[in-house]
């Protein structure tokens, strides 16, 4: 049994469980790792972050508990790590977050925890919090809810009720490489269900459609590829319609022994390079027009470390090349390493509006990225 060390008061408790909480970063809007690591006013971790018009504002982002007796093999917070413990009551994170949120420094909430007792018994602490900010504060704003792996379908259901968007972190890409992760949890039962329901819950023309739906992939923990984590994405958002996948670069160190990442993962080694990529056909997939299969893999399976996904599947493909940039559909030019979906949107409005384009001086300055950009474009 883990024991909860001396009294902190409310400061020192927020102090601890919002500085864990920089493990979970899947949170509905994006955040760079250096926005998700930045440490907000009064010694308090608060999160700058892109919301999804391109705006930027800051989230609230803590645990109702670092106490947990899951055995999580990336976490550390994991059971039986000696760490200093502590639980925030339902009614004290409810005022330290509102007092943010009324001085205007905070626009919204991201809770989680760790797992106490049960799933259902951290759930009622979750849900008791959004219940107090929804009915009894009359909060009508941002609030992001963890969903518990192993959560009551009653349990889930409420706080998709009470939530702007929740979360299950998916973890990894099958039940093969989970057993890596945790001898506790049922990748299936406790994990995959759970999303199912939730898909099913959020679904285009459903009660609580409007309810965002993410996950989180914890990437290098494991010994699965890139190509596995590329196809589970593609299926998370084709067969059950998430708004969005995260990744997380496993942190060397502060895993388990017996965990893959911890031999194969070099300090300050590629990892966080498999994340960057990772994110970038994330973009591929969502704004781009790609899909699964067409994303070039190397024979590892993995993605390149030197060529960014478009730019490797633009040298395997010649004869898309070059472009008419006064002729070319929209998904045509999305295809073009060096355009992103802004400057497609501009080209198409300057096609419009004015004469052909001679360069693409034309509607940016151009820079080194449009000067490889210009490359595969025929003027």
């Amino acid at each position: 049994m883990i024991a909860i060390q001396t009294k902190p008061n409310t400061r020192e408790k927020l102090e601890i469980l919002s500085t864990d909480a920089q493990y979970d970063l899947a949170c509905a809007c994006g955040s760079s790792d250096a926005e998700r690591r930045q440490r907000g006013s009064n010694d308090r971790w608060i999160y700058p972050i892109t919301l999804p018009n391109g705006g930027q504002s800051v989230l609230f982002r803590t645990l109702i508990t670092n106490v947990c007796v899951n055995d999580c093999k990336y976490c550390p917070l994991r059971a039986n790590q000696d760490l200093r413990r502590c639980v925030m009551e339902p009614d004290e994170t409810v005022a330290t977050f509102m007092a943010y949120y009324r001085a205007r420094e905070v626009f919204g909430l991201f809770l989680s925890s760790g797992v106490t007792a049960t799933p259902d018994r951290t759930m009622d602490r979750l849900i008791a919090v959004a219940r107090l900010l929804r009915k009894k504060e009359q909060f009508r704003g941002y609030l992001h809810l963890k969903i518990i792996p192993g959560a009551s379908d009653a349990a889930i259901t409420e706080a998709v009720s009470l939530a702007s968007a929740v979360s299950l972190n998916i973890e990894t890409a099958g039940e093969k490489h989970f057993r890596h992760l945790s001898d506790k949890k049922n990748y299936l039962q406790d994990i995959i269900r759970p999303i199912k329901l939730i898909s099913q819950l959020t679904a285009k023309g459903s009660q609580f459609h409007r309810v965002k739906h993410t996950t989180q992939f914890v990437v290098g923990a494991s010994d699965e590829c890139d190509r596995e984590l590329v196809d589970y994405t593609w299926g998370l958002y084709r067969r059950l319609e998430l708004d969005r996948v995260f990744f997380s670069a496993y942190q060397r160190g502060l895993g388990d022994a017996s965990l893959p990442g911890e031999s194969a993962i070099p300090p300050g080694g590629p990892v966080l390079t498999r994340e960057h990529r990772l994110y970038q056909v994330d973009w591929l997939l969502r704004k781009y027009g790609f899909k699964a299969e067409e994303i070039p893999f190397t024979e590892s399976g993995n993605l390149s470390a030197t060529l960014d996904p478009k730019e490797h599947w633009a040298t395997l493909h010649p004869e898309q090349f070059p472009v008419n940039i006064n002729r070319a559909e929209r998904l045509e030019l999305l295809r073009v390493p060096g355009l992103g979906p802004t400057l497609v949107d501009r080209i198409l409005e300057h096609r419009i509006k004015n004469a052909p384009l001679k360069t693409l001086g034309c509607v940016a300055k151009i820079n080194k990225r449009l000067q490889k950009a210009s490359g595969y474009l025929r003027f």
